[in-house]
């Protein structure tokens, strides 16, 4: 099958979905839509344990749709839009894809 579908090929696209396939990870990328955040603001924010928050965050960056920078002993943790605009381009391709299709469902 060749590929359809713009920027990202399918164990990509599996990443990203499977990252954002946890309630505490999207409530993640929505604090992080408001701009870089420092850990110990989203432990707070998030009412999440530093090792529950840390493991979540590790699984975003591993996707890349996270990115970090180290600040003194602090860390911050920023989206990248990349990423998500990627992963938005693929999914428009795939409704595109299947928006011409008649379902064999239909009355």
């Amino acid at each position: 099958m060749t590929a359809v579908f713009p920027a990202l090929d399918s164990a990509t696209a599996r990443s990203l979905l499977r990252a954002l396939a946890d309630p505490l990870r999207l409530q993640i990328i929505e604090a992080l839509s408001e701009g870089e955040r420092c850990v110990c603001d989203l432990t707070g924010d998030l009412g999440l344990a530093q090792s529950r928050l840390s493991f979540h965050l590790k699984v975003l960056k591993d996707s890349g749709l996270v990115a970090d920078r180290q600040s003194g002993r602090w860390v911050y943790y920023r989206l990248q839009p990349q990423a998500i605009a990627a992963l938005q381009a693929w999914l428009g391709a795939v409704v595109r894809r299947c928006e011409g299709r008649a379902s064999c469902c239909d009355d």
